[in-house]
C-alpha cells in the first residue's frame, strides 16, 4: 500500500512537471513568434504556422498564406509586441492554448499605431513540432487582466 501511494504521488509530480515544461515551451515559442513577425521572418513563421491555420485581426480573418504575404510585404508590420501577461493551459501533451496581453506597435497603411490586445494562440504538436493553429487578436483596455 505504501508503495502504491508513493508511486501515485511521484506520478502526479511527474505529470505536473511535464505540463509545466510544455507551458514553458509554448511561452518561449510565442515570444519567438513575435520576434519573427517583427523581423518579417516568413520562413520561420511558415514552419510554425499549421497549413490550415487561421488569423483573426481587427480588419478581418484569413488563412496562413495571406498572413505570410501580409508580413512579407509589410502591409502589417508587427514592429513590437510588448508582452505584459501570459497564461497557458495544456490539454494532454499535444495541445496548448496561450493568452497574452500585449501592447502592439505596428505599421499599418502608412502609419504607426499602438493597440492593446489579448491575443489567443492555439498550438498542436504534430510529428514532434509545435504548430500554431489559430491566432486571434481581441481589442482590450490596458487595465485588462488575464485570469490564471
Amino acid at each position: 500500500m505504501k508503495y502504491l501511494v508513493i508511486t501515485i504521488f511521484l506520478s502526479l509530480i511527474s505529470a505536473s512537471s511535464f505540463a509545466q515544461g510544455i507551458e514553458e515551451q509554448i511561452k518561449v515559442l510565442s515570444q519567438q513568434k513575435w520576434q519573427w513577425m517583427a523581423n518579417k521572418d516568413v520562413d520561420k513563421l511558415a514552419s510554425l504556422f499549421h497549413d490550415k491555420s487561421k488569423f483573426v485581426h481587427m480588419s478581418g480573418s484569413w488563412k496562413k498564406d495571406r498572413e505570410l504575404e501580409i508580413i512579407k510585404t509589410g502591409s502589417i508590420w508587427y514592429k513590437n509586441a510588448e508582452v505584459h501577461d501570459v497564461a497557458v493551459e495544456t490539454f494532454g501533451d499535444d495541445t496548448a492554448i496561450l493568452w497574452n496581453r500585449i501592447t502592439l506597435t505596428a505599421h499599418v497603411r502608412g502609419n504607426d499605431v499602438k493597440n492593446e490586445f489579448t491575443v489567443t494562440e492555439f498550438y498542436k504538436k504534430e510529428a514532434g513540432d509545435w504548430k500554431l493553429l489559430d491566432l486571434t487578436f481581441s481589442s482590450v483596455r490596458d487595465t485588462h487582466k488575464i485570469e490564471h
